[in-house]
């Protein structure tokens, strides 16, 4: 049993919080005629908005992965680009981090960005999950859902399940309805699930979904949902009848008339008006492949086959933002070890690129195309927003992962005869240090993880050797190598301390094998033999939109490590192989002298290895430019202020023997492999 279980199967029982049953309206200064005149629906085909026909030319914007002083900026380019619809996911795990921990603040708070939307006459396709795939950490899944006894079966009719969803949906969607166009807030349709017929044909499931959307959203309303153009994704993902219209998405390039005739056969008469409620402006990218692109000239040529023939499309994206912190997902090929996750940046080569940018070919194509089809000019472009550069940052070494750790003390450390999951251990995102000890040998011995999710570093110690050094390097793990450890003969005098620190690289967030607890999953073995009696230290590094709080890792990051080990912290070896690549916490700062020197920037974190960078206490992401192909992590600007502004570094591999990194005005994907193959629309 653990020392300190914090999740057990009580969990269950703290979804009881209280159902919102009475809603303030955000839109007062909508008169009740006003409100009574507003209307949105389906007939004949086609949208209809306030009595006139109306076509989506719409675009996807998500608020989460946007700095919220900057959501304003990104709608006016995307009204500039021709846009007169918005559509954005709901991440769950972002609004309710742990269980029963609503937030609606920072970079959760959808109101303020619904009511940005409103202000700027941009109507929004609201995709409420409560899956939304996204490239996003578990597809919007709170990873706390695994901890559960029993655990839910996602995606499907499980009571379990439905209990946990309506749970969130009746603290969600009451807040959505002051926002509905009827009473007089832009958004127009509310999208269930998310192409579900490409992953189960649960026809209960989406009833009960639908039915919950109803009892707080209203019978006005219009509901949605998404699957990719193919019969049999429609036969499973879609619900007939009029109850909820059916979008599709398919390949850019694909010839849609075809796919829009399909459609209709999964809508009622005259309810299907065409919509590719996913038109791809480019595609994602994952660590180890090129740079995904997209030529501007085809896919603009692609969208305006829609549109001449009175089509409706939503570009995916019309700007990707940042997957900042620890919240990119992460997909799989054929087999589960297939494993291939995605890149801090969720550019997407879509025409408002990651830092905001409108000056490119893509965006002038696609606003040329669109511009036929408006009934009015377009407005005129935003300027891009403008990056600069703060030049070198010089860093320190202030302090070695393992001697933030006192291996001795019971202090936020578990005890269990075998590893256990992140997910049990409450640590949802980033890293766990497994500990265990095994008696010396005179020969090299094999370690061998069967199941180890998503990626490990090895390290050895001998307690009883001379002092003066920490553990030592011996190896890395991979999920999708999986390649078994050689450790070294060993001369120690006692057992030898084992340390295997697990990296969670981003939940998979598409497709069968998204039931994805991380860490070390199964036994370990050495020389064939089970390893028993582990400590497990969870490693707390803030993620997106939490406060910091506390931890004896940041301060010590941030100052000098003066701390002398104890007795109990020497942990020393002697061994043959002494090659070392420690994980180490790296600080420093730069100065910006005015307010108005305070632009956008990047960090190139070029000759550094893998880990996670922080500025100013805000996690801008994993960086990893050994793999590739990204080379620098995007720094808003209102993350940064005037005065001394601090970057701390957790770099698990290799620093820059110069301890050096620059800031740039400018995106670099050319870092890591050359040769590997890029996923191709």
């Amino acid at each position: 049993m653990a020392k300190n279980p914090i999740f057990k199967a009580t969990l269950l029982f703290i979804f009881i919080y209280s159902h919102i049953s009475s809603i303030t309206s955000h839109n007062d200064h909508h008169s009740h005629n006003h409100k009574a005149n507003r209307k949105f629906e389906i007939a004949s085909d086609m949208f209809w908005k306030d009595g006139q026909p109306f076509r989506i030319i719409g675009g996807d914007l998500h608020y989460f992965r946007v700095h919220p002083e900057y959501w304003e900026d990104r709608l006016l380019k995307a009204k500039a680009l021709g846009l007169n619809t918005i559509q954005t996911y709901v991440p769950w795990n972002l609004h309710e981090p742990i269980p029963g921990k609503l937030v609606f603040e920072g970079f959760a708070d959808i109101e303020s960005f619904l009511k940005l939307c409103h202000k700027h006459d941009l109507v929004v396709m609201l995709r409420a999950g409560p899956y939304i795939c996204a490239e996003w950490d578990l597809g919007g899944f709170p990873a706390w859902l695994f901890s559960m006894n029993p655990s839910p079966k996602l995606r499907s009719s499980d009571p379990v399940y439905l209990q946990v969803v309506e749970r969130w949906w009746s603290n969600l969607l009451p807040k959505l309805v002051p926002f509905l166009y009827h009473n007089g807030g832009p958004i127009i349709m509310v999208q269930i699930e998310n192409e579900f017929g490409s992953y189960g044909d649960d026809q209960a499931y989406l009833h009960h979904l639908v039915s919950f959307a109803r009892h707080h959203l209203g019978n006005e309303v219009i509901l949605y949902t998404t699957d990719g153009g193919a019969r049999e994704n429609l036969e499973k993902g879609t619900i007939r009848g009029d109850a909820v219209f059916s979008a599709v998405d398919f390949t850019t390039g694909d010839n849609p008339w075809p796919i829009f005739k399909l459609q209709k056969e999964f809508n009622a008469p005259g309810k299907s008006p065409p919509l590719s409620a996913e038109f791809y402006t480019g595609w994602l990218t994952h660590w180890g492949e090129k740079n995904a692109k997209t030529d501007a000239g085809s896919v603009a040529a692609a969208l305006d086959v829609i549109l001449k023939k009175n089509g409706s499309a939503v570009l995916y994206m019309a700007h990707g933002g940042t997957n900042f912190g620890f919240y990119s997902g992460a997909n799989t090929g054929t087999d589960e070890a297939d494993y291939q996750p995605d890149l801090t940046s969720y550019d997407y080569d879509a025409p408002i690129r990651e830092a905001g940018d409108v000056d490119n070919v893509k965006f002038n194509a696609l606003r040329k195309v669109i511009a036929q089809y408006g009934s009015a000019p377009l407005p005129p472009v935003p300027s891009n927003t403008e990056k600069t550069s703060y030049g070198p940052i010089h860093l320190q070494r202030k302090a070695s992962f393992f001697d933030m750790f006192d291996f001795t003390s019971s202090t936020n450390v578990f005890e269990s005869e075998n590893p256990m999951s992140m997910e049990h251990l409450g640590q949802l995102f980033g890293f766990v240090l497994y500990v265990t000890e095994y008696k010396a040998k005179s020969s090299r011995s094999s370690l061998f993880i069967p199941k180890l999710h998503d990626r490990a570093q090895v390290f050895i110690s001998c307690p009883s050797g001379e002092s003066g050094a920490g553990p030592t390097y011996v190896g890395t793990i991979e999920r999708w190598s999986n390649d078994k450890v050689n450790l070294p003969e060993a001369k120690c005098h006692s057992n030898i301390n084992l340390f295997i620190l697990v990296e969670n690289m981003g939940h998979i967030n598409y497709g069968h094998f998204m039931f994805d607890r991380k860490g070390i999953l199964s036994s370990v073995y050495l020389d064939g033999e089970p390893l028993y009696g582990w400590k497990m230290f969870p490693i707390h590094l803030h993620n997106l939109n939490e406060e910091p709080t506390y931890n004896p890792i940041m301060p010590a990051a941030y100052s000098a490590f003066n701390k002398k080990l104890t007795s109990g912290k020497k942990l020393i070896h002697q061994f043959e192989n002494k090659t070392s690549k420690e994980p180490a916490f790296y600080s420093g700062h730069f100065t910006i002298d005015k307010p108005s020197q305070i632009k956008d920037t990047f960090i190139s974190f070029k000759n550094w290895g893998k880990g996670i960078a922080f500025v100013n206490e805000f996690n801008i992401g994993r960086f990893w430019p050994l793999r590739g192909p990204q080379c620098n992590l995007y720094v808003p600007a209102p993350v940064l202020k005037q005065g001394d502004n601090f970057l701390v570094i957790f770099e698990l591999e290799s620093a820059d023997p110069e301890l050096v990194v620059h800031t740039v005005d400018e995106p670099d994907f050319t870092c890591g492999y050359s040769g590997m193959n890029v996923h191709q629309l």
